[in-house]
């Protein structure tokens, strides 16, 4: 899991399925076993339980300090992978769109009521019916790249809460035959969003960029939709 190392921070590589911080139904979770690894860690950002990717721990409260305050100045830069529903061609298209915590867990579009938030998406990949984003978010909202995805009718695939839908081999492949009696599974049993790259200055105020390689589901859902274009 680990991808950088130095004597302040480890940048690990998050898998999905796995919560960041402690969950009541969840024995493990990625703070635990990172207290595991050295005494005094703590995270300095959240993903999403779905979201694989990249994820910094401060080794020290020297360092958790140092790097809130860049999350604060919005000093770090965040870029996610994020594969959508739909062609779309974005080129540093961005989002500006208050965002809404709700009781319920899940977020809305409010301009009246909603805290300011901004994302910048631009195509990677275009394929048949849908399409590799690069997501770079400005604040730090919760659900903020899933909502502003929404709005532009480009909902990560697997992301029911925000309108995706699932990943069937069958909406691609041309006779695509199932055995008898067996229900179809989609490829990716979650969103299709990964926290590919993080940058940010160690204490030493060199500039670091940590980069997470896809896990197995996000880079057989790409290799199936670079196949059958």
């Amino acid at each position: 899991m680990i991808l950088f190392e130095d004597q302040d921070y480890v940048l690990v590589n998050k898998p999905p399925f796995l919560s960041t911080l402690e969950d009541r139904r969840e024995k493990v979770n990625l703070l635990a076993l990172a207290r595991d690894y050295t005494d005094d860690a703590q995270v300095c950002h959240r993903l999403d339980k779905d979201t694989s990717g990249v994820l910094a721990i401060a080794k020290n409260p020297e360092a958790y300090r140092h790097m809130s305050l860049q999350f604060e100045k919005r000093e770090v830069v965040k870029r996610y992978h994020a594969i959508v529903d739909g062609n779309h061609g974005f080129q540093d298209t961005l989002v500006d769109l208050p965002i809404l915590k709700q009781d319920d867990g899940i977020v809305k579009i409010s301009k009246r009521e909603g805290k300011a938030a901004q994302t910048y998406f631009t195509t990677l990949e275009p394929y048949r019916l849908h399409t590799l984003v690069e997501c770079r978010p400005i604040t730090g909202r919760m659900h903020q790249i899933r909502i502003h995805l929404s709005t532009l009718n480009a909902s990560i695939t697997g992301d029911e809460q925000y309108g995706g839908k699932p990943f069937f081999l069958s909406t691609l492949k041309r006779g695509f035959n199932l055995k008898k009696q067996t229900e179809e599974q989609p490829i990716i049993k979650r969103m299709a969003l990964h926290a590919f790259s993080l940058t940010f200055k160690n204490l030493a105020g060199e500039e670091k960029t940590v980069e997470a390689p896809y896990p197995k589901d996000m880079r057989v859902l790409i290799k199936q939709l670079g196949e059958n274009r």
